[in-house]
């Protein structure tokens, strides 16, 4: 196999697929980026057999060939070259990597195997796709991937992001035991309903490699036990997770006593003052106090504490009521808005964060105060 392919085009396209490739393996072939020259295009693939992402690189093909090289290495190899134009020239005989270049006399030598073993991305079959903006996609992402259950063993749904796709819209939510996110996206045409849960790995690793473009789209293919994204040169297939995602539309409710309006941002910096004295091994609730026109933060601790007024709309009921203010935090940070509108039915029950059309849902449960 010969190559030539900027420093830069390989540089990107290492880094979108060595995401997959897992950091601890006991099947060394995972550790490999596939390189793949043949048919006018320069194919890297990298798979840990749950999550496989595969990207064109623009390049000049002067020999077609195949073969692997650890992802590390390659990735290493090449930073250490000039910028410019990096040559590739790979033995199939001994798979031994050759990467040269025309500006400086550097034979930089690595060692690579055939590929004999690579574990291929799995073929899709591809029905009609779900389309949606890249940027809005990736925001969606970014507004739900913080209250993943990441470390729950005992039930897996909950580590993934529930997908529905119902008529003309896509809802995304993910879960803790503490909190609830959601997020909808209309799409502006119809789809048939489906309902899938997607690993949290998947979905952030798509979230960082994805550009934040609003004119280009996302496409995306579902079948039994994958799910396939396709956009620009890179497509990324990843399992499912089997089982029931659980039912978060029984805990929403449009009931409430106590409705707040209130600029997020105010909001947002005091509550990061009180994460100055609720730290780890710490945990003080913030103590919310809701009366009319005034929203009062406290928090004590025995390195000192805050208390803080900040101007509201308020509708209802007075109030007071105890949250983990890190939960309040990471919800305000997703939200877009200039101002944020929040429900409470009593001390006990959860707060809910929303806009009027309920393009985003945050449901955050309490902490008892008594």
């Amino acid at each position: 196999m010969k190559i030539t392919c900027s420093k830069q085009s390989l540089t990107n396209g290492i880094g979108i697929v060595s995401r997959a490739v897992p950091v601890n393996t006991t099947m060394p072939i995972l550790k490999y980026i596939l390189i793949n020259a043949a048919g006018g295009e320069i194919r890297l693939t990298a798979n840990d057999t749950d999550l496989g992402i595969e990207t064109v690189i623009e390049g000049v093909i002067e020999t077609s060939g195949i073969a692997a090289i650890e992802a590390s290495v390659l990735s290493e190899a090449v930073r250490k070259m000039p910028d410019g134009d990096i040559h590739i020239d790979i033995n199939e005989k001994d798979y031994t990597v050759h990467l040269t270049c025309d500006t400086e006399k550097i034979d930089f030598q690595i060692t690579g195997t055939s590929g004999d073993d690579f574990t291929y991305l799995p073929e899709i079959e591809k029905k009609e796709p779900v389309e949606i903006s890249m940027l809005a996609f990736k925001d969606m992402v970014r507004q739900t991937a913080f209250s993943l259950n990441a470390n729950n063993e005992n039930n897996r749904t909950t580590t993934g992001f529930d997908m529905i796709i119902y008529g003309d819209y896509m809802r995304l939510t993910t879960l803790d035991g503490h909190r609830v996110s959601i997020r909808n996206v209309d799409f502006g045409k119809e789809y048939e309903k489906q309902e899938v849960i997607i690993p949290g790995k998947t979905l952030k690793e798509i979230s960082a490699i994805i550009p934040s473009d609003a004119e280009k789209f996302v496409s995306i293919y579902i079948t039994d036990n994958h799910i396939s994204f396709e956009f620009d040169n890179t497509v990324v297939v990843s399992r499912l997770i089997d089982g029931e995602y659980i039912n978060v539309d029984k805990m929403i409710t449009s009931e409430y006593k106590t409705k707040v309006v209130i600029d997020k941002k105010r909001l947002a910096n005091s509550i990061d003052r009180s994460l100055f004295f609720s730290k780890e091994g710490n945990k003080k609730p913030i103590v919310v106090d809701i009366k009319e026109g005034v929203l009062n933060i406290q928090i004590k601790s025995s390195t000192g504490g805050l208390n803080e007024d900040i101007e509201i709309e308020k509708e209802g009921n007075d109030l007071t009521i105890g949250f983990n203010p890190k939960f309040v935090l990471d919800a305000l940070k997703a939200i877009d808005d200039d101002e944020v509108t929040l429900y409470f039915i009593n001390s006990i029950s959860p707060v809910y964060i929303k806009d009027e059309k309920e393009t985003y849902i945050y449901m955050i449960l309490p902490i008892n105060l008594s």
